[in-house]
């Protein structure tokens, strides 16, 4: 199987010049094609401290002094070993890169009720805020997580070897690094499918990237083979023993065995540790150790933790195992990577096969010489000093690399060369901006100069202006001009209309329109539905990068000394946040049209009335229309048609229909579709967007078709139930009640721990409370209470032990069954909670998505009654997911099985038993 790659971030390997040439004519464009080594204008408006001043030239002046490169290849995010890129990035000057399979779709979410999809987009922003610490680039796969994986097998069959491996080489390919390394060996230990699959590709990357009979499809688009010189994984985390060895994902012990993907050997005995990475370092300049500057970034990615705690001094640091070299090894513990390679700016001369040409070897050696002496002169009260040496060491880059252009190299020593230098080149410039004093920030305004709250899209053929502000702290360089343009060629369709600036200066407002064949800015990866375990790629192009990108960049050129000095900045737009105050985020194109269908899925009621759809226009100015329903045959709406009207941008009053079948005994079985169409001055609308993220994170757009999904599902409930839900990291289980005909009370703090709690029947706490509701636990004892006087209260999955009318514990590592087809046993089919209103039975359980559930109990009181049994294969018995108690007069429940997972793809079985819990106040004893 072949998959397309990549086409405009290879075009131009031979042809890079055009972007940091000396010789550039003053009325070029900013290179377009998006590689490695060009200059991409930064969506990111204000950078870390750490990548500020004294901070950023000294780390600048490192990179300058070596080619040394690494990637890390791991499955999802929040696996990388942020403190080893850190320190090898901002420590060591390594270029480093960080390659993601997968979005980390199939996690959790401790910040809101985004899932799925949504998720794996705020789980990539998260990452790419990570990386601003961690100073790496960031590539992804096109694999989704489709949840936890006991095994590799299984990850594989889900995903497909080829395409994993494709993912990974084009990445190798594209970043050409000299070291890969992976946080998993590809074994048990690892502790995760998924994870597996990421060790073990990693080291067949570092095998099949050089070969070009391998994705060749690659090679065909431009691509040349690359063979990294080493590849290593982290010593594994699990314990190895006398036991054997511990596989946490099924909480069993196997023997001792791990295997060599690179040598095909096995072993009985854990990787020795190469080499040791010494994070835990402190960094003088930088001010912290590389361990707690990572550790601040891996916080970042809170869907999964809610953030990091605070990490304090001293040692640290990761062992790594080493699976292949291409380089002779001396024997015995390694100081770095790198060993053995020569990674000094004159160690270039090795990607040219027998003797260096003695241009070549002259040329590197000039290139080190004025490093060394910047370095060397470098002075942090004054950075100014040492330009004139970063000058003549970009000019003697520049002219190196002409040199290897015309020279007669065999073609692919050029294009590796090439590549280097023109890294090289990019480097210097950012040293010479940072030692000048340089900085640029672009945003959108009103109409005055200075920063201002603006709207954060814009709609195609619509008018803007943009503030171009450029700082010149020491004078030394002259402002040659400043311009709008894509930020890559062809990105939205054509090219932005920008008025020309005759003479720019510090603050420039730059009037722009955006192309009226735009295209919005949306994820280039989709996948039809949750169940398929991989991404399709709309552009090629794109495919690797973290998001198509951002359409509007600035451009910002400096004249020192004959040589120009690019800036460049993705367009941002400020809005202001209650607590943070003025934030800047990219300027995004959306539709002039968009529609919402809500709720987006719901189950026909159960009393045969009406369905409620409600249908909401979004539009970007004034604007009238109608709004129809496309229903199934047989099925109508009231009103037939629905008109709007909309007098200002913004404005969104929703349009509601009542839908039903003519003949509601006769509503077909299986999922239905309601698709809405909104119709203005004779176009058709069929789709909206929604922003995903929450506040202090990079927001980003998911578009959707504007339709709901519905079902008719044979489910009794109990009558004149008054339901209390407390909530907890977030799940769409209330939206599930409301479609059995409850409205739930989401229930605060204080009525959790002083409200009057008889007002409800049942209260239903969700997933994960236990551990971001502090207030919950501290209200236990009256929540026992209200149990014993006749209350039902129904615990769905938590993290960790928690407290409960009797006592119930979870193993270290709770055990969960991620079969989603795993069989389940009734074991008491007469308890009530089984039986009543709905006779719960094994099929209930079919067609489940992702999972059976998590956090299992592994010991309970005898006071609990257990209901059901399932288990993976291989796995003990779980009979602790459905547990009930009886305490005085009331029903206690813990169930892990994931209903909030199912009730949003309206599966039957899901409702029954949500049905059954509810109901259970009014269950006969």
């Amino acid at each position: 199987m072949g998959f397309p790659t990549v086409t405009k971030q290879l075009a131009s390997w031979l042809a890079m010049a055009s972007l940091l040439s000396v010789y550039a004519p003053a009325q070029q464009s900013p290179a377009t094609p998006h590689t490695a080594a060009d200059h991409e204008p930064t969506p990111i408006a204000l950078p870390l401290a750490e990548d500020r001043g004294a901070a950023a030239l000294e780390q600048s002046l490192k990179r300058l002094s070596t080619w040394a490169s690494v990637m890390d290849i791991v499955a999802h995010p929040d696996d990388e070993d942020g403190a080893m890129l850190t320190y090898e990035s901002r420590g060591q000057g390594v270029r480093a890169s960080l390659m993601t399979l997968t979005r980390g779709e199939g996690g959790q979410n401790a910040m809101g009720t985004d899932d799925y999809d949504a998720l794996g987009l705020i789980r990539t922003n998260e990452l790419l805020r990570a990386d601003e610490f961690y100073g790496v680039k960031q590539y992804f796969g096109t694999e989704a997580d489709f949840g936890f994986s006991k095994t590799q097998e299984e990850s594989f069959e889900r995903w497909g070897h080829e395409r994993v491996l494709c993912d990974t080489v084009l990445a190798v390919r594209e970043e050409r690094p000299l070291v890969l390394v992976s946080t998993f060996v590809g074994g048990i230990t690892d502790g995760h499918g998924q994870h597996q699959v990421s060790g073990e590709v990693s080291q067949e990357a570092y095998l099949d990237a050089g070969n070009p009979k391998v994705c060749p499809e690659q090679i065909a688009a431009g691509l040349k083979p690359w063979s990294p010189r080493k590849v290593y994984a982290r010593a594994p985390f699990a314990p190895v023993t006398d036991k054997g060895m511990f596989d946490y994902a099924t909480g069993k012990w196997a023997p001792a065995k791990f295997y060599n993907y690179v040598t095909k050997q096995w072993t009985t005995t854990a990787p020795s540790a190469d080499v040791s990475i010494p994070s835990g370092k402190l960094d003088p300049v930088l001010g912290r150790s590389y361990v707690q500057i990572s550790r601040e970034g891996w916080g970042e990615q809170k869907s999964q933790y809610g953030g990091a705690n605070p990490t304090l001094s001293g040692g640290g640091g990761s062992e790594y195992h080493r699976y292949g070299s291409r380089v002779a090894e001396k024997g015995g513990e390694e100081s770095s990577y790198f060993e053995g390679i020569p990674t000094g700016i004159e160690g270039m001369t090795s990607l040219v096969s027998g003797p260096a040409p003695t241009w070549l070897a002259s040329g590197l050696k000039t290139i080190a010489e004025d490093v060394e002496r910047a370095s060397r002169e470098y002075k942090p009260e004054q950075p100014d000093a040492i330009a004139p040496v970063l000058k003549a060491g970009y000019e003697a880059t520049k002219a190196l690399d002409d040199r290897v252009a015309s020279s007669e190299l065999k073609d692919l020593e050029k294009y590796d060369l090439a590549f280097e230098l023109s890294i090289k080149m990019q480097q210097f410039q950012a040293a010479l901006g940072n030692a000048l004093g340089l900085d640029l920030q672009a945003f959108t305004t009103r109409g005055g100069s200075g920063v201002e709250e603006t709207p954060r899209s814009v709609v195609p053929g619509q008018q803007i202006q943009v503030v171009i502000h450029t700082g010149n702290g020491f004078g030394k360089a002259k402002l040659r001009r400043v311009w709008l343009g894509d930020e890559l060629d062809g990105a939205s369709g054509e090219p932005w209309k920008s008025q020309p600036v005759e003479n720019p200066g510090a603050d420039q407002v730059v009037k722009a329109t955006v192309p009226e064949d735009a295209k919005p800015t949306e994820p280039y990866f989709s996948r039809p539905t949750i169940e398929q375990p991989y991404y399709d790629v709309a552009n090629a192009a794109y495919r690797d990068q973290p998001f198509s990108p951002y359409p509007l960049a600035a451009w910002a050129e400096f004249d020192y000394e004959g040589v120009p000095v690019r800036l460049s900045e993705v367009v941002q737009t400020m809005r202001r946040e209650p607590g943070r105050g003025g934030i800047f985020e990219p300027l995004v194109i959306t539709p002039e049209v968009g529609v919402i269908v809500e709720p987006a899925e719901r189950i026909l009621p159960l009393d045969g009335s009406a369905l409620p759809v409600r249908v909401t226009v979004h539009t970007e100015r004034a604007a009238s229309g109608t709004v129809r329903l496309t229903l199934p045959a047989g099925w109508m709406a009231t009103p037939e048609e629905a008109t709007f009207k909309r007098s200002s941008a913004g404005d969104s009053e929703p349009s509601l229909f009542q839908v039903k079948p003519s003949d509601a005994s006769k509503a077909p079985d299986g999922e239905i579709n309601i698709q809405a169409e909104a119709r203005i001055d004779g176009h058709a609308f069929t789709s909206g967007w929604r922003t995903v993220g929450y506040p202090g994170l990079r927001p980003y757009n998911l578009y959707r078709k504007a339709e709901m999904k519905t079902r008719a599902v044979d489910v009794k409930l109990a009558p004149g139930l008054r339901v209390g839900y407390i909530m907890g990291t977030g799940d769409m289980v209330p939206q599930a009640i409301e479609g059995l005909g409850i409205t739930p009370h989401l229930l605060s703090a204080s009525e959790v721990t002083s409200g009057d709690l008889s007002a409800y029947d049942v209260i239903m706490v969700g997933i994960r409370a236990y551990s971001v509701r502090p207030e919950l636990a501290a209200a236990q004892t009256r929540l026992n209470a209200w149990v014993e006087n006749g209350g039902t209260l129904v615990v769905q999955y938590q993290s960790n032990t928690f407290p409960a009318p009797f006592a119930l514990q979870m193993g270290r590592t709770p055990e969960r069954v991620v079969e989603e087809d795993a069989p389940v046993k009734i074991l008491d089919a007469s308890d009530t909670q089984l039986s009543w209103p709905n006779q719960i039975t094994a099929h209930d359980f079919d067609g489940w998505v992702e999972e059976r559930g998590h956090s299992f109990l592994d010991t309970w009181d005898p006071a609990y009654t257990a209901l059901t049994e399932t288990a993976d294969h291989g796995q003990n018995p779980q009979h602790g997911g459905w547990l009930v108690a009886h305490p005085g007069k009331g029903t206690y429940v813990y169930i892990s099985y994931a209903i909030y997972r199912q009730l949003p793809e309206l599966v039957p079985g899901a409702y029954r038993i949500l049905a059954n819990l509810l109901s259970a106040p009014k269950a006969p004893r």
